[in-house]
């Protein structure tokens, strides 16, 4: 139990850490969280600041859940795994550095599924890609390939752990991706390429 809460609190820190927030205001002297979206995540940081910024965000958030998930999972194994996986999407989320706000939390659920599934995570990225091609919304993508990850982790008949670990990083990336959703309804939802000035 007392590994399981060390792990999960280190988790946490480390998905605190907000990439966008860090770059956008000591490289560009802005607070990303006032422009745009507001949302401190690569979409936005595309958008407002440009490509560059944009995929060294999305690298550094990556790779925040592909070291923590893999790390976890090689030293203590799958359920650790799993259980860091989760805890370093909800530090980026709900930053403890960012009054527990954050990111919704795509590129890290992508890095931790990549460490921890990466068969599945590859289709779940396909659906996700044609998602976006079809329609040049994002949150659509990520919608769709956080959504299909459960079910792609059953058809591949991975251990029921896994599958539950799936559909609570889904819950989770649906639920922070709720005004996108409304903003779909509304047909108010920004389109890839679109640029927000500042």
């Amino acid at each position: 139990m007392i590994k399981f809460l060390i792990a999960g609190i280190i988790s946490y820190i480390i998905g605190s850490i907000s990439s966008a927030h860090l770059i956008c205001k000591k490289y560009y002297g802005i607070d990303i969280r006032k422009y745009g979206s507001g949302n401190p995540g690569t979409t936005n940081v595309l958008r407002v600041v440009g490509k560059k910024a944009a995929a060294i965000v999305y690298v550094a958030d990556f790779m925040k859940g592909f070291l923590v998930a893999l790390i976890a999972k090689l030293i203590w194994g799958d359920t650790l795994g799993l259980f860091c996986g989760l805890f370093v999407i909800i530090g980026h989320d709900w930053s403890l550095f960012l009054n527990f706000n954050g990111g919704k939390g795509i590129a890290t659920s992508m890095g931790v599924a990549f460490a921890l599934a990466p068969k599945a995570a590859l289709f779940s990225t396909a659906v996700g890609i044609i998602a976006i091609a079809a329609t040049r919304y994002v949150s659509l993508g990520s919608i769709f390939g956080s959504g299909s990850f459960p079910v792609i982790l059953l058809l591949l008949r991975y251990p029921a752990i896994y599958v539950i670990y799936g559909i609570i990083m889904a819950a989770i990336a649906i639920y922070r991706h709720r005004s996108n959703i409304e903003r779909l309804f509304a047909g108010k939802e920004h389109k890839l390429g679109e640029k927000i000035e500042r």
